[in-house]
Order: structure tokens, then C-alpha cells, then sequence
């Protein structure tokens, strides 16, 4: 059984310009020629074109479609092989870039509107939005969270910058204090997680010493935070940790 170029045309979703074409340059010659002299397609023909389609999907040029096809060394299947490979990375590709799309839509709706380069240029490698699908599962329904919405969606790219600012000051702060020797429990680490809650409370939630005190606990407790704390000196979110919780006695007590 054969069949004409409009008949391919509408099986394969292609032109029949397309079809033309492919003829010309040797791609795809049909296997047959009508009395009149119409291009006729055999099943063959469209098991070559489905071939040439997928590595065309896959952004070949089509001079390397043809040297892959009409390798006499090539088993069919293992054309099959090499797309199902490349048509697998393919989908984990466009799975990364939805996955992107999903968190710049997420920053839009908690009003981090930055551009990539201003995120780079306000917060280093580190994505604001990485957590956000678990914040909200874990947290989306408390008014903290609400409160913490609400405030983002006014900031501007130099109020980030303000707040990543004074995170990097209360760091290099409790840094300094570790490599003297100053206790955890010490006024000093205590003024600073003093200084830490101040700023929670007044760039993002109402933050008092019990909530205060969880987040500490979860420093430790949630290795992702610790990993991150960490990275500006090893112990650091143990002893915040310790510095918040003795900061909280203090005022509780």
C-alpha cells in the first residue's frame, strides 16, 4: 500500500512543501512514482520520516539526520535507543524549565518581583524561592506567614538588599564572636540574637522569643539550614542555636 504526499502531509503533521523538500535533498525519497509521476510513500517511507521527524524534534540539522540514517552500520533498534535517550534527557530538560517557571511564578505571588539578574545580584546562589512549596504546606496557613507575604510584596529590590545586607552583618557578627571564644551564653551572642529577632520581626513576621527559639531549633534540626549556616563556619548554627535560646531565658525568665 502506498500513499500521496497529501495523505503523508496530514498523517505526519509536516507541509507538503516540507515533503518536497526532503525528496530534493535525498532525505526522503519516496519509494514509488504514480503514471503520472506524483510521489507515492510506502509503510517504509513513513518509518523513515517518523525517524527524521524525532531527531528533528531534537534539534538536528538535517545533513546529520541523514548521516545517521543511512548509516549502514546502524541497527533500527538502535535508532529507537538513541532516541528514547535523547528524548529522555529532552523531558528532564523541560521538566528543570517548568520547574523554574513554577518558582518564578511562586516569587511573583509572594512579591519577589526581581529580575535573574537582580536575584544573582541580591542573593548570591542562594534561592529565595527554593522552599517555598514546603514553606507554604508547612506554614501557609499561620499569621506569620501571611504577615510575611504581605510585607514582601511591598519590597523593592533595595529593600532585599537591605535585608540580605543586615543577615550578612548579624553572620560575619556571630563568626567573630565563635572565633574569640565568646560562649553562646555569653551578652555578647546574646545582644546579637537579640538583634537577629529584631530583624525577623521587623523585615518579615512579628517574631517573639518562643518563635524565635523554634527557629533556632530548626537551624539544627533541618540539615538544609544547617548545610547553609555552616558554610560560613562550621558549628555556627549549633551556636546560634544556643545563643537564641539563652537570649530568650534572659527576657522570659
Amino acid at each position: 500500500m502506498s500513499y500521496s504526499v497529501g495523505q503523508v502531509s496530514g498523517f505526519a503533521g509536516v507541509t507538503v512543501r516540507t515533503l518536497h523538500h526532503y525528496d530534493d535533498i535525498g532525505l526522503l525519497v519516496p519509494s514509488e512514482r504514480s503514471h503520472a509521476g506524483h510521489r507515492r510513500y510506502s509503510d517504509a517511507d513513513l518509518d523513515r520520516l517518523q525517524q527524521i521527524l524525532f531527531y528533528r524534534e531534537l534539534g538536528f540539522p538535517l545533513d546529520e539526520v541523514a548521516a545517521l540514517l543511512d548509516d549502514p552500520d546502524t541497527d533500527p533498534r538502535a535508532h529507537l535507543r538513541r532516541q528514547r535517550e535523547l528524548l529522555t534527557g529532552r523531558i528532564e530538560k523541560l521538566q528543570k524549565m517548568v520547574v523554574a517557571v513554577e518558582h518564578a511564578m511562586e516569587a511573583r505571588n509572594m512579591g519577589i518581583n526581581l529580575t535573574p539578574e537582580e536575584k544573582f545580584e541580591v542573593f548570591g546562589d542562594f534561592d529565595p524561592d527554593q522552599y517555598q512549596e514546603e514553606v507554604q504546606e508547612r506554614w501557609g496557613n499561620t499569621d506569620a506567614y501571611r504577615q510575611s507575604q504581605q510585607r514582601a510584596a511591598s519590597y523593592t529590590k533595595e529593600d532585599w538588599q537591605r535585608i540580605q545586607d543586615e543577615a550578612d552583618e548579624l553572620t560575619r557578627r556571630f563568626v567573630a564572636l565563635m572565633e574569640a571564644g565568646e560562649p553562646a551564653d555569653s551578652e555578647a551572642a546574646m545582644d546579637v540574637a537579640e538583634d537577629h529577632r529584631r530583624g525577623i520581626d521587623r523585615n518579615h513576621y512579628d517574631c517573639g522569643y518562643e518563635m524565635h527559639t523554634c527557629l533556632g531549633e530548626m537551624y539544627v534540626s533541618d540539615e538544609r539550614f544547617t548545610r547553609n549556616i555552616d558554610a560560613a563556619k562550621p558549628g555556627l548554627a549549633a551556636y546560634m542555636r544556643d545563643a537564641i535560646l539563652a537570649n530568650a531565658v534572659r527576657h522570659t525568665a
